[in-house]
């Protein structure tokens, strides 16, 4: 098979100014909550957990102290991204479509080989994406089904016109589920599907190509 098709995987990461300091106090209407989404709440110490794992994984690398500097809102960004998948993954099950495991293992090996290798691969994620080596998975998973997510819809995500499709269903998807973040974090912005001013975790900064992907069952 010579067919290819573009294959996405978001890399993005909030780089605002003057970022608020991450602490383990939540708000006074969820203590200890950094938001909750539908209900189902995201502890403070979920979001300092993986905050940390990036910040054990920058401090590894020589170019250590910019890494740092250039994600001063990694709190937020992370927070987003947490956020954004519960939505999603109610837009998938609304959708009546889900990613498996196999198909994130095809996606990450098909994109480490076009980086030069799984060491490449995650050097360049940490560094452009502020994403440790146990947070690519989700990553992929996101993209993966993201892309099953506006297949249903018969959107094409490459267009403007397909992103606003998207993005219309996301905003109903998260207002039905209602989302309330910690103060200290910012709030949610249901019109853009995103934290504040964080990026949109689905708007593609990173598009690869990869060889087409054989179609797999949910």
């Amino acid at each position: 098979m010579h067919r290819r098709r573009r294959t996405a995987l978001s890399v993005s990461v909030a780089l605002l100014a003057a970022a608020p300091l991450l602490t383990a106090c939540g708000g006074e209407a969820h203590p200890g909550a950094a938001a909750v989404v539908g209900g189902q709440r995201i502890e403070v110490s979920t979001l300092q957990s993986a905050v940390r794992d990036v910040r054990e994984a920058q401090r590894a690398t020589p170019e250590s102290a910019q890494l740092i500097k250039d994600t001063a809102q990694l709190s937020q960004a992370k927070l987003n991204s947490m956020i954004f998948d519960r939505v999603l993954q109610r837009a998938a099950d609304d959708a009546g479509v889900d990613v498996n495991r196999k198909e994130i293992q095809e996606t990450r090996a098909q994109a480490a080989a076009q980086s030069g290798g799984e060491q490449q691969f995650a050097a360049m994620l940490l560094q452009q994406g502020a994403l440790s080596s146990g947070q690519i998975d989700a990553a992929i998973s996101r993209e993966v089904l993201l892309n099953k997510v506006a297949g249903a819809l018969g959107a094409n995500t490459s267009t403007p016109e397909g992103q606003q499709k998207v993005l219309a269903v996301l905003t109903k998807t998260s207002k039905e589920m209602g989302i309330d973040v910690n103060p200290r974090y910012g709030s949610w912005d249901y019109q853009q599907v995103r934290l504040g001013e964080t990026k949109s975790p689905w708007i593609t900064q990173v598009t690869r190509q990869a060889p087409e992907q054989q179609p797999t069952d949910a």
